[in-house]
């Protein structure tokens, strides 16, 4: 991950909540590639990068570009959160680190006289799920208390009117020990059985109150006839029922299927959050950001953002809850505006999740003030147009005599800095004094070993004119990278600034700080593009001279060069310390085939 990257993404995972909730990495394409859960969101996310990790970790997190988080009520929620997330997306790291186990589901098994059972599987049998839970422990707490109110069978018998009046089942173990009524043998009827799962059913719903009342009222009215042993079973059916009303809450209440927006606002920006529920859990959660140009009300801004998210997260919920009524009526959903309960409750939870992405930004805003190089790119952005702002900028220029030891630079200038450790140098291949070819060489080679988009720079300038300018558009077409960075090219004469297939070229101001930049690259690849070719040339001629002097060979040539660097440094010298280096013989020879050149 570049440095940059890297900053940005330790500034806004400073300003995350430290509420519970669920962690979205993702990649350079915005692709979810991690999804992981927390009792504090700050906390975990932070240790990922402040202490060391194992290698399949590590490697994931070159990869992370940002982090998306979703807000949840408790622990418990960013649990069943992540198994939706994690399904609906298949996060590559999660298929890695992960096993393949799913959550668990309470199912009513479609059969006579259905059983209640826990499964983590689910099947198109007409069947009817419930869940998932967080872990199988609360299942079980739910199964068992199902069970206990109105003992289901839990055995696999295929019980049918044929098999019951033939009497092929006798009672077991679960009859004698009052964990079920022996619907098998005929002791319970099919309708009284039936309306046992209606009621476990309801409770599975969320509907425990609907349950509650109801055996209530049967327990005041055994109690009135004086069935006080019924009114006694039914208390503690209503009891049981109470306490597990008081010590479970389930994720949204009674809404079964909605979605859920809010909207906050900074400044010029407006953030639009959307949870989606589905079967009683919400499976995803999305915030957006608005630019705000013209005041835009904050009626239309939710409204767009509801067609926009509701297509993102491919919803056809027919209730959407918001905090106030959007501008725009879409057919077959209905809007509510909550004032108490669970709905109320979800729209809470959507505005914590919108206003923590506005916190966010407000930090850092606030701890990062846009600095002079940041406003110098943005501004060459808006000048040449570009959609990505030019953090890395790389510069490519030629330089040769007549012809000889062409060579060629490229400088790079990140943040509108130089980054002298990324120059590089070239050696061109191309034969003859022909700018167009060793700028369509340079360019090739300069990129072709490039496999990581992210190690590509957002603008390409190229000293030079059209046909300098084509050359290079030429290799990024042959590397599939054409369209991808933008390429200019800035002519010596005028300062035109050409694009790629525009005869027109764009003119800046003369002293626009865009244009001053580009003259400040241009010229440092110029500088470092004729040092190279002045050492090389000068090189050249030294080793020329010493390669005509006859007993100086390769060793020799190599003491004289590491010592002295250049020729002028050589025949100045003093002999006897020649004679030390070499020896009195060869310093002789030297100092003999040296004069004679120069004559």
């Amino acid at each position: 991950m570049s440095k940059e990257y890297e900053n940005e993404l330790l500034k806004k995972i400073s300003s995350l909540s430290e509420s519970a909730g669920c962690y979205l990495y993702k990649d350079r394409n915005e692709t979810i590639i991690y999804v992981g859960k927390a009792k504090n969101l700050k906390k975990r996310v932070s240790s990922y990068f402040t202490r060391q990790t194992d290698p399949k970790v590590q490697a994931m997190l070159e990869k992370v570009r940002t982090v998306d988080c979703v807000l949840t009520e408790s622990e418990q929620e960013a649990f069943l959160l992540e198994n939706s997330l994690i399904k609906q997306h298949k996060p590559k790291y999660n298929i890695l680190l992960k096993d393949d186990k799913t959550y668990p589901w309470i199912v009513i098994k479609n059969e006579p006289f259905p059983r209640i059972y826990l499964t983590r599987r689910k099947n198109d049998d007409g069947s009817k799920y419930y869940g998932p839970y967080a872990s199988a422990a609360m299942a079980r707490n739910v199964l068992n208390l199902l069970t206990t109110l109105y003992k289901i069978r839990t055995c696999n018998h295929s019980i049918t009117k044929e098999n019951v009046d033939r009497q092929k089942f006798k009672v077991c173990l679960q009859y004698h020990i009052k964990r079920c009524a022996a619907p098998c043998t005929g002791i319970q009827l099919e309708s009284d059985y039936n309306e046992n799962v209606s009621e476990a059913e309801e409770i599975l719903r969320g509907n425990v109150g609907v349950v509650s009342r109801k055996i209530h009222g049967k327990m005041i009215k055994y109690s009135s006839e004086l069935r006080f042993e019924e009114a006694q079973q039914l208390k503690d059916q209503y009891m049981t029922l109470e306490n597990y009303a008081t010590e479970s809450r389930l994720v949204t209440g009674n809404v079964r299927s909605a979605d859920v927006f809010s909207f906050a606002q900074y400044e010029k920006t407006a953030f639009v959050n959307c949870l989606h529920i589905s079967n009683g859990v919400i499976i995803s959660g999305y915030t957006i950001e608005y630019n705000l140009k013209l005041n835009e009300p904050k009626e239309q801004i939710l409204a767009i953002g509801i067609v926009e998210l509701r297509s993102k997260l491919q919803s056809c919920a027919k209730e959407v809850i918001v905090p106030f009524f959007p501008d725009i009526e879409p057919d077959g959903v209905v809007f509510t505006v909550p004032r108490r309960g669970a709905k109320h409750k979800l729209l809470k939870l959507s505005e914590r999740n919108a206003n923590q992405r506005r916190t966010e930004l407000m930090t850092q805003l606030r701890a990062t003030p846009e600095r002079h190089e940041t406003r110098i790119l943005r501004r060459l952005q808006s000048d040449l147009h570009m959609t990505l702002l030019p953090a890395r900028i790389e510069c490519f220029d030629n330089s040769n005599m007549i012809g000889t030891n062409p060579v060629a630079s490229c400088v790079v200038f990140l943040r509108a800095k130089p980054a002298k450790k990324e120059y590089r140098k070239f050696n061109v291949r191309t034969e003859g004094p022909n700018d167009y070819e060793s700028m369509r060489e340079i360019v090739f080679r300069r990129y072709k070993s490039v496999t990581d988009p992210d190690q590509l720079p957002q603008l390409i300038v190229v000293d030079g004119g059209k046909g300098q300018l084509s050359a290079a558009a030429d290799s990024l077409k042959r590397l599939n990278l054409y369209g991808k960075v933008v390429l200019i090219g800035i002519a010596k004469r005028l300062e035109e600034i050409y694009f790629p297939q525009d005869p027109i070229p764009l003119y800046l101001d003369k002293n626009s700080e865009s244009l001053k930049l580009i003259q400040r690259i241009r010229d440092e690849a110029h500088r470092f593009a004729i040092t190279f070719h002045r050492n090389k040339r000068s090189k050249q001629q030294t080793t020329s001279a010493l390669d005509n002097i006859p007993g100086i060979g390769k060793t020799l040539k190599d003491k004289l060069l590491t010592k002295y660097k250049s020729l002028k440094r050589i025949k100045d010298a003093p002999i006897e310390e020649l004679e030390k280096l070499i020896g009195r013989k060869n310093a002789e020879k030297l100092l003999m085939g040296l004069n004679s050149t120069a004559e």
